[in-house]
C-alpha cells in the first residue's frame, strides 16, 4: 500500500517537473533573445551618455536618439569601406593588431568567423559538403575552398579539392584536408546554416530540414 502511494506520488511529481521543463523550454529562447537585446540596448545607451550633457534639443525630440545615432555610424561606415575610403586605415589597424600575441588570436578568430557568416562573403567558403572523417563511415561537415593544383594532389589523374572541416563549438580551428572528389557529398545546406549546427553540436537543426508532424 505504501508502494503504491510512493510511486502515485513519484509520479505526479514527475507530470509536474516534465510540465515545467517543458514550459521552461518553450520560453527560454524567447526570453534569452529579450535579455540578449535588452543587455545590448542598455550598454549603447550606457556608452553613448555623454551626449545628454551637450543638451542638444534632437535628444528631447526623439526618444533613444543614441540608437539611432549607433546605427546611422554604421550604414556610414559600411558605405566607406565600400567606397576604400576606410579600408586602407583598417588594413593598418590590423597590421597592428597582427603583431599582439594574445589580441591577433582573438581577432582574427572572431573576424574569420564573422566573415563566414557574411552573406557577401563569396569565395572563403564555396560550398557546404560532406566528407568521411575522421573515420570511414563517419561524415562531418566541410567547406570547400579550392581545387587542389594538380602538382599538390596525392595521386595522379584523380581531381582534389582543399576542404576546411571546422570543429565544435569554435569553428575557427579545424582540419585542413585534401579530398578527391568522388569522396565529397554535397549538402544543401547555407554557409550559415552550417555554421550554427557546428558551434551549437548539431542542437540547431535548420527548421527546413525538420519533419514537422
Amino acid at each position: 500500500m505504501l508502494k503504491h502511494i510512493h510511486r502515485k506520488i513519484m509520479h505526479i511529481f514527475s507530470t509536474i517537473w516534465s510540465l515545467f521543463l517543458s514550459g521552461l523550454f518553450t520560453i527560454l529562447p524567447i526570453t534569452l533573445t529579450i535579455v540578449i537585446f535588452s543587455i545590448t540596448f542598455k550598454l549603447i545607451k550606457g556608452w553613448l551618455e555623454p551626449l545628454h550633457r551637450l543638451n542638444l534639443p534632437i535628444l528631447n525630440w526623439i526618444p533613444h536618439f543614441e540608437i539611432v545615432i549607433v546605427l546611422i555610424m554604421i550604414f556610414i561606415i559600411g558605405a566607406l569601406v565600400q567606397i576604400f575610403i576606410l579600408r586602407t586605415l583598417i588594413e593598418h589597424i590590423e597590421s597592428y593588431i597582427a603583431h599582439l600575441p594574445l589580441v591577433r588570436t582573438v581577432y582574427g578568430g572572431i573576424k574569420q568567423l564573422v566573415k563566414a557568416f557574411s552573406s557577401q562573403d563569396k569565395v572563403t567558403f564555396k560550398q557546404v559538403i560532406m566528407i568521411e572523417f575522421p573515420l570511414e563511415n563517419v561524415y562531418s561537415i566541410g567547406f570547400l575552398t579550392a581545387e587542389t593544383p594538380h602538382i599538390l594532389a596525392p595521386e595522379s589523374g584523380i581531381k582534389y579539392f582543399n576542404v576546411f572541416v571546422p570543429t565544435t563549438p569554435n569553428p575557427t580551428t579545424g582540419f585542413f584536408v585534401l579530398v578527391p572528389e568522388h569522396k565529397i557529398k554535397i549538402t544543401e545546406l547555407t554557409r550559415q546554416e552550417a555554421m550554427s549546427m557546428v558551434i551549437s553540436g548539431g542542437i540547431i537543426c535548420p527548421d527546413r530540414f525538420i519533419e514537422h508532424k
